[in-house]
């Protein structure tokens, strides 16, 4: 009996480790979310005031990225420890085929099932790594996810009322990109340019209850707190983009579709809009081309500066730097051809 009792009592201590672990991410992320609207409101008018409207338009643009981005970066955390603590090795290996050209299109067509932005599918793609999962499965994960879950396609159809074609469009180029991106890697992929995310540590060993909790709780403060830092950086960059680049450089290829496409590919790296409201921003720029409009929404989600910065962080910055670059290209490509074909 004193056994059974304290094998309860390990499970009960763990679950309100976890628990604790929960309350902390879930409350710090509101913290951090409603301190970011409030400094987004009055940091502009306190900046006018002590420096120049170039400085209050910069902290517009990084408070408004992190505020966008925090939230489902805490889902995405949530995902990744729940998969790290509780789900085992034979049931990822089961749901995936052995086969990596196989693997890639099964893991870019369960990209549907998570309904976050690309700041939710890094985290989340760290864990299936450190859980046995191929890397170009794991990665074509990554890059469908934000692209062609439910929220993202809902919101696309409500920026685009009346054009489904639109919508269609979007979920075939962004699928396409993202398998593209996973057989590249299968078959081109150098293991020496990917820094397999180490697990975090656990306060506790062994199997059992208490120990699951035990590393969800560690899990989860560890991916949160890892990524959220590489996700300021990004917002940081993005912010800059937008005082640094006047306006009127951007009208010169609004009237050339050749220079319109990539030039919203380039703009989607660096505006770094959350691909839960890219289509409203794309729907707004009515001077572009659909194509021009369909790669903007395809290459956010895949290619951005806080994207960059949190595969970085998670994977090293020769894989990021690389691996960003030639999703940039695919996910252009795609864009067009698949503009060509249904718009």
């Amino acid at each position: 009996m004193s056994d059974q009792r304290y094998r309860r009592h390990e499970v009960a201590h763990g679950a309100l480790r976890a628990a604790r672990a929960l309350v902390y991410a879930v409350v710090g992320g509101l913290a951090l979310t409603a301190i970011g609207v409030f400094v987004s409101v009055v940091g502009p008018v306190v900046a006018l005031d002590l420096a120049t409207p170039a400085m209050s338009a910069w902290w517009t643009v990084f408070t408004a990225v992190v505020v966008q981005g925090v939230p489902f970066l805490l889902l995405g955390t949530l995902v990744s420890a729940a998969i790290g603590a509780f789900v085992p090795d034979r049931v990822i290996s089961r749901l995936l085929p052995r086969n990596p050209a196989l693997a890639v299109p099964v893991a870019g067509a369960a990209g549907a099932v998570l309904p976050g932005c690309e700041c939710a599918s890094v985290p989340v793609a760290g864990s299936l790594m450190r859980r046995g999962v191929a890397p170009a499965a794991a990665l074509a994960f990554l890059l469908s996810a934000p692209a062609i879950n439910p929220v993202v396609l809902i919101a696309t159809s409500v920026a685009f009322p009346g054009r489904p074609g639109m919508v269609l469009a979007r979920l075939v180029a962004s699928l396409a990109a993202a398998v593209v991106m996973g057989w590249l890697w299968a078959r081109f992929g150098r293991d020496d340019l990917l820094k397999l995310p180490a697990a975090p540590r656990t306060r506790t060993g062994g199997g059992g209850a208490a120990s699951r909790w035990a590393d969800f709780g560690a899990g989860l403060q560890h991916d949160f707190l890892h990524a959220g830092g590489f996700l300021v950086l990004g917002a940081a960059a993005a912010a800059t983009f937008n005082i640094a680049v006047p306006r009127s450089v951007l009208d010169v290829f609004t009237g050339s579709p050749w220079l319109a496409v990539p030039l919203l590919a380039v703009l989607a790296v660096v505006l770094c809009v959350c691909s839960e409201a890219d289509a409203f921003v794309a729907a707004s720029l009515t001077g572009f081309s659909p194509t021009a409009r369909l790669a903007f929404m395809v290459v956010g989600p895949m290619v951005d500066l806080k994207l960059i910065a949190l595969q970085a962080g998670t994977f090293g910055r020769a894989f990021a730097v690389r691996f960003s670059s030639v999703t940039w290209l695919v996910a252009l490509v795609c864009s067009v051809l698949t503009g060509w074909w249904l718009l």
